[in-house]
């Protein structure tokens, strides 16, 4: 790997690279501000919150979560070990993720095919594979910057358990079986640990994409803003709500539901003050899973929308080409072409 690769260690440039540029039709445009729902895990209601989160899951693909039971104090020392590993040089950073030869931990930039993309993404980013070995796979993650790993594993720990909970009431809304997505249907997450280092020209290129993720849901703490969902043809700014996590929908959830629910496109803006830090858990089902629309949701007026897959393919299919929702559709969906 390159040693000048990483964006987190450059110093002092004055311009976005060429490779950096994205065509003028992917380049930011205009967003809006609109008022992103918020759920309380705290109410006492559970009919009540259930109906809620179905309501703005169908409405928007993504909500804002508080009185999530997870510590602020937790997610303070998660955000703190992140910023310092990806604030060491890049030598360092590539010996403490290269000491797993099943690669549980990764660190890259832009994307995982960086050598064979066109167009770089302005990010760094860490990878880690967390169940169903957690313990087996903490022991090669990075013993530098102290404490790490005694961190993200108490971090991914909690965020399993909040996960399940998200998926409990979910299920409940649509009127699934509450453990739905217990077991295989999310015993695969990977964490994300984001870096946005400041842009000197933000109009010129992106941190992320237009895309869906492939997950069942992901879940995501952010430090500063950035992040943008496109709804009714209009990207909205996602400014963090404090200590308050965000939860969107991916394809496995839109599949199972059988288009009732859709996976939440979205992409991230730079900025030239501010390095952004972000958090994301995404829920993964077992690679021999089957994806398919449950049977609760086809009936003769209502037939199967989208193709019965093994996850393996699924996954591996949206993330070759990290494709828009079109490409995507035409993988997944019955309604499309292949």
């Amino acid at each position: 790997m390159s040693q000048t690769k990483f964006v987190s260690n450059w110093k002092g440039i004055g311009s976005v690279p060429e490779t950096y540029v994205c065509p003028p039709e992917k380049r930011v445009g205009v967003s809006v501000k609109k008022k992103i729902p918020v759920i309380d895990l705290a109410t006492e209601d559970r009919d009540l919150l259930s109906k809620k989160v179905l309501d703005v899951s169908q409405e928007f693909g993504f909500f804002q979560v508080i009185n999530h039971g997870v510590s602020k104090a937790l997610v303070e020392e998660t955000m703190r070990v992140s910023r310092e590993f990806h604030a060491m040089s890049s030598e360092d950073k590539e010996m403490e993720c290269s000491k797993d030869p099943n690669k549980s931990c990764l660190i890259y930039s832009s994307t995982p095919n960086y050598e064979k993309e066109e167009l770089h993404l302005w990010k760094d980013s860490l990878r880690l594979i967390c169940y169903p070995n957690l313990n087996k796979n903490v022991q090669f993650w990075p013993q530098n910057p102290p404490k790490f790993r005694e961190v993200m594993e108490a971090y991914l720990v909690v965020m399993k358990k909040f996960s399940l909970e998200i998926l409990e009431v979910l299920s409940e809304g649509l009127g699934l079986e509450k453990e739905y997505f217990s077991g295989g249907m999310s015993n695969n997450p990977e964490f994300l640990v984001h870096h946005y280092p400041p842009c000197p020209n933000p109009s010129l290129t992106l941190g992320l994409n237009k895309h869906a993720d492939p997950t069942v849901i992901t879940i995501l703490f952010q430090d500063v803003n950035g992040l943008q969902f496109l709804k009714d043809g209009e990207w909205i700014d996602v400014d963090p709500l404090p200590d308050a996590f965000l939860v969107n929908l991916g394809y496995v959830f839109e599949v199972i539901s059988n288009g009732k629910m859709k996976a939440a496109e979205h992409r991230v803006v730079t900025n030239t003050t501010t390095s952004r830090q972000s958090l994301a858990y995404g829920v993964y089902p077992e690679n021999n899973m089957t994806i398919e629309p449950s049977k609760c949701f086809i009936n003769e007026a209502n037939p199967p929308h989208y193709r019965t897959l093994e996850f393996k393919d699924f996954v591996n299919k949206l993330r070759s080409k990290h494709p828009d929702r079109e490409m995507a559709m035409k993988f997944i969906s019955f309604n499309q072409p292949y």
